[in-house]
């Protein structure tokens, strides 16, 4: 079939309001671009999960960053009338709040200048406050939490849309188009998985639905009996979860066990073929989000795309794209500026105008990109394609 790209492209959160070498430290990942020529060594931390449940997702969007870096190398960049050669230091957080931490101080320990990611809210937002202390710019690729730029720090931004956008855009399309009244939610309690499912629970009630029953579990859960036979009583007609794909997978498998024919959605924690990989036939059907544009829609992905399968020998697993552009964004501020001092190029991040691989990028002042776009999907054949109808959910959302 021929795939519709379900793109609110014009959803800002304005509107909704009112997802020499270095040493190698602990943790670090070995495989951190090296420089090899001499000059300036200009030092972009990439901080992601690199090992456990989410490292698929970690290891994607490192790349990212390195394919950036190797680029801006290739190019030949001078700043301050000296060559800079740029070095991307990997760490591994773990998705873990605590772990993002320290790894945000041995990036300051290791002369970092500015830093891509972390990968997950709850990373993101404990870590942000060390880099905003020590003046380190941050462009996040995936950090959705509605939280992050509300902070009221000056050197945090993001190139992807935000958690109330996906909430509500998921909610609508449930409530306005699938007609789903009787809704259930299950969240891991995590800052992502939590926060977006209370975004997803207003816009249900706001759009007219009833949430029937609501359960948490953790990011680390694989049985989900207990949990789901509470849920089938309920007779929901959709479920809702707020998380990841290593959970999300098992989840849907045992509420199939259970004979449940409830309708599933998830958000881009979900939107994987990970997902479709651990739910196996399970999945088919299931709805999920993603907050930005689909690939289809995306201006520079067929070229980014050849470069990463050339580069890694892989397919890209989501964020990958984001966080290209989220070091284009760094290295084009620092030529901008002239400097790698973070005092001179942070002020020039607020000013960008680029045109990257996912759209234009631009910011609003809290840090936000603007002009947020979220897509919806639906698991077809064991392939994630773009939902229709779209205008009609496009057009309630931004009301």
């Amino acid at each position: 079939m021929k795939i519709a790209n379900f793109a609110l492209a014009a959803i800002a959160a304005a509107t909704l309001a009112a997802c020499g070498n270095s040493q190698q430290s602990a943790g670090q990942d070995a495989s951190a671009t090296t420089p090899a020529a001499s000059g300036k060594v200009v030092r972009i931390g990439s901080a992601n999960p690199l090992t456990g449940p989410f490292a698929h997702w970690g290891r994607d969007a490192d790349n990212g960053v390195k394919l950036a870096v190797d680029e801006a190398n290739a190019e030949g960049v001078t700043l301050n009338g000296e060559k800079a050669t740029f070095e991307v230091v990997s760490e591994d957080d773990q998705a873990d709040p605590k772990t993002a931490t320290q790894v945000a101080q041995r990036f300051l320990d290791n002369g970092v200048v500015a830093v891509v990611g972390h990968l997950t809210s709850g990373a993101a937002i404990p870590a942000s406050r060390i880099y905003s202390d020590a003046g380190i710019p941050m462009v996040a690729g995936s950090v959705t939490s509605p939280k992050f730029t509300q902070q009221g720090y000056n050197n945090t931004f993001r190139i992807i849309a935000n958690d109330l956008q996906q909430g509500q855009a998921l909610a609508k399309f449930a409530v306005s188009e699938l007609k789903m009244k009787n809704i259930a939610i299950i969240d891991d309690r995590t800052t992502y998985g939590q926060g977006l499912a209370d975004d997803f629970a207003k816009a249900v009630e706001a759009a007219g639905g009833t949430i029937v029953k609501r359960e948490y579990t953790t990011n680390t859960a694989t049985d989900f009996m207990a949990i789901l036979t509470s849920l089938k009583a309920a007779k929901p007609e959709l479920l809702f979860y707020g998380g990841m794909d290593a959970q999300a997978g098992p989840l849907v498998k045992q509420m199939r066990k259970l004979g449940m024919t409830t309708r599933f959605m998830g958000a881009d924690g979900v939107n994987t073929a990970e997902f479709a990989k651990l739910a196996g036939t399970a999945a088919e059907g299931a709805y999920a989000s993603s907050a930005g544009a689909s690939k289809e829609l995306m201006p520079g992905f067929a070229a980014f795309n050849d470069k990463y399968k050339a580069k890694f020998g892989s397919e890209i697993q989501a964020y990958a794209p984001y966080t290209y552009d989220a070091a284009k964004v760094l290295i084009d501020a620092m030529k901008r500026a002239g400097s790698a001092d973070p005092k001179k190029f942070l002020p020039e991040i607020s000013k960008t105008q680029l045109q990257g691989v996912t759209g234009p990028i631009a910011f609003e002042s809290n840090g936000d990109v603007k002009n947020g776009t979220v897509t919806l999907y639906q698991l077809q054949g064991g392939t994630w394609k773009g939902v229709i109808p779209a205008a009609n959910v496009a057009a309630s959302a931004a009301q």
